[in-house]
């Protein structure tokens, strides 16, 4: 039976809840009545349960998905504004053990360049990232107790945050590595990670078994419940999301905010973010063998319902998606991108981008680092590489409390302002500076705390003066 305090995979993302909720979207996917109570209802930003976002999915009433698609919009607008995060994310090893069969890391694969970062490899990949301009790295790695076992990311960890090249740094480390136990999570969480990644690929346990016919991911419940140990053991942020394209698309977005529902519930807060990825190819992966293959409006749709069902949480979108697609979700509730990434052991580090077999999915967005900043600031965008709220403490409850409320942007805004001026004076090309420049005279103006204007105005300055790291 559904509970969403159990700490039971099967409980808190009960099948028989799922497919009642499916049910009832379809048959009310024309209920204006209901559609417009639900919107009206969503108008408060103060979030929907799973069953009312099934309903908007649902919604075939072209007025009402414009009504939502504008809601999204100012939902957006109001909790993360138009800044976006940048990161890149970095492979570590693509040794694994598990049978995953839309992943090339998969054991069987045979051919595959198998590769594992030495620390010297790892400061090397670093350098380069620093080089790029980024300050925020997403970690990277296959399941294999042997070739990577938690002290090696734990040595990474280490070996990322030890390296000061120029004026670059990586100041904050996300992870994202297999469902492990309270003991390694409390060692993450000492090593100073931000947040804690894990995809569920899948609610649907029988769909989800299939997809892993063995290795350790192969345990539903163990794999499912990784984030109440990761959150009982000290870490305060997580993020969720699913593999759209290996299941049908209903379910997946349901158990998603099941999930979601279960963590704030059960453990007080949220996931800090949701990850949207949709299959791509790879080395021995097509996703034409695939059938539940999700079109790009319904994705376009997935992103608006879940801003308006979670407000408070971070919604990433990665380089797995085209320009185009990319400009269409940012618009209706993403908040983090990667861009100039490398999905390869090794790939940033090599003078030209080299054909090899050891990424885990093919890039669509091939664009450098600096070219996703320039778009992003003629799209009116604040390109943002702050990590100030995991520094100063700003995690878990307490991030969720000011984002709420609305009080973050007297943090976010300026702090995304004077990250901006340090990439524009360290690594921007011409026109992405001119353009910077422009947006952060623009932008300081919306700054209505004078206070708070004043000292980013002076620490806008002492950036130019080669100073660095600043922030609210």
């Amino acid at each position: 039976m559904y509970n969403v305090m159990s700490k039971k995979a099967e409980e808190f993302i009960d099948d028989g809840e799922i497919k009642d909720t499916i049910a009832y979207a379809l048959e009310n996917k024309s209920n204006k009545e209901l559609i417009d109570n639900i919107i009206k209802k969503a108008e408060m930003m103060q979030g929907i349960s799973h069953k009312e976002a099934a309903v908007l999915l649902e919604c075939d009433l072209e007025e009402e998905n414009e009504r939502m698609y504008q809601l999204a919009k100012e939902i957006k607008n109001k909790f993360y504004g138009n800044r976006i995060v940048m990161f890149a994310p970095l492979y570590l090893s693509n040794y694994c053990v598990n049978g995953c069969v839309y992943c090339p890391y998969h054991h069987q694969n045979k051919h595959i360049a198998r590769k594992k970062l030495t620390q010297e490899e790892i400061r090397n990949e670093v350098i380069a990232l620093q080089d790029m301009g980024h300050k925020r790295l997403a970690l990277e790695a296959g399941e294999d107790p042997v070739n990577n076992p938690i002290d090696y990311i734990l040595e990474c960890i280490n070996t990322i945050y030890s390296i000061k090249h120029k004026n670059g740094a990586i100041r904050r480390v996300n992870v994202n590595i297999a469902a492990t136990t309270h003991e390694d999570y409390r060692k993450l969480k000492e090593a100073g990670i931000g947040t804690y990644i894990l995809f569920q690929e899948t609610y649907k346990k029988e769909n989800y078994e299939q997809l892993h016919p063995t290795g350790p991911k192969h345990n539903y419940a163990y794999h499912t419940e990784a984030m109440d140990r990761a959150m009982e053991a000290g870490i305060d942020d997580v993020g969720l999301g699913v593999l759209f394209g290996l299941n049908l698309y209903r379910y997946d977005f349901v158990g998603m905010l099941m999930h979601a529902e279960h963590l704030e519930a059960a453990l007080g807060v949220g996931p800090h973010t949701i990850s949207v990825p949709r299959i791509r190819p790879a080395d021995d992966i097509d996703p034409e063998d695939f059938t539940d293959s999700i079109s790009d409006e319904i994705f376009e749709k997935i992103v608006a319902v879940l801003r308006i069902a979670v407000p408070y949480t971070g919604m990433i979108v990665s380089t797995r998606e085209s320009r185009e697609t990319r400009e269409k979700v940012l618009q209706l509730g993403i908040s983090q991108l990667s861009g100039g990434s490398r999905t390869s052991v090794g790939g940033y580090a090599q003078e030209e981008e080299k054909e090899d077999n050891s990424s885990q999915f093919d890039v669509e967005d091939k664009r450098t680092l600096d070219q996703v900043v320039n778009w992003l600031l003629e799209l009116g965008f604040i390109p943002s590489f702050c990590t100030a709220c995991y520094r100063e403490g700003r995690t878990g409850d307490r991030f969720m409390k000011l984002v709420k409320s609305g009080q973050i942007a007297n943090c976010c805004q300026p702090n995304a302002l004077m990250t901006l001026k340090e990439y524009l004076e360290d690594y921007a090309g011409e026109d992405t500076k001119k353009k910077g420049e422009q947006l952060i005279i623009n932008e300081l103006e919306h700054v209505t705390n004078e206070k708070v204007k004043a000292i980013a105005k002076d620490y806008l300055a002492q950036v130019q003066e080669g100073k660095r790291d600043f922030r609210f």
